[in-house]
């Protein structure tokens, strides 16, 4: 079942963006067509906010947050010193794999639902942009989650909301 939703939904999403793409079609032209729908992707699947704080205070912060939560961090990835050791210089970046095992139970006990332990564990980016600020990134699971429907749903709100509760201190509010 869960297949089925998650293929109706992909084909839904490719016969919304070729209608959007042939309704501006007549007024843009394709490089516009396709940056407008990155723009539009991005703002829905991904939502970004500046740091109160400089990039290690809130990496820091965040780190003690997350803790305080009760959610437990699976890895840091460090994408500066990795691909520093790849000879490419980029402005700090960290990410975060965050668990909740609450949470993530409640899908990986049912075989039928494994299938999205893909989109596991969340993700939290930390990074400095050109302008010297720090944002932290994440996943807008709210939006992929209602096109998945049942306990899936249940979780990555739930887990969503957590997220948000933990940025909460750090972030720039909009």
């Amino acid at each position: 079942m869960l297949k089925k939703i998650i293929f109706s939904t992909a084909i839904s999403l490719g016969l919304v963006f070729l209608m959007q793409q042939n309704c501006c079609a007549q007024t843009k032209t394709k490089e516009e067509i396709k940056q407008t729908q990155v723009t539009q992707n991005n703002e829905q699947m991904f939502l970004e906010n500046e740091s109160k704080y400089n990039f290690a205070e809130t990496v820091e912060r965040l780190t003690a947050e997350i803790e305080k939560k009760v959610w437990k961090v699976s890895v840091v990835h460090d994408l500066q010193e990795a691909l520093k050791k790849s000879g490419t210089e980029v402005l700090p970046i960290k990410v975060f794999a965050l668990c909740n095992p609450e949470h993530s139970s409640k899908i990986l006990l049912k075989d039928d639902e494994r299938i999205v332990s893909s989109l596991m564990p969340c993700r939290v980016s930390v990074y400095e942009k050109s302008n010297g600020k720090t944002y932290i990134s994440r996943m807008n699971t709210g939006v992929l989650a209602k096109s998945i429907g049942g306990i899936v749903e249940e979780v990555m709100i739930a887990s969503s909301k957590d997220i948000e509760d933990i940025l909460s201190s750090i972030i720039v509010a909009k």
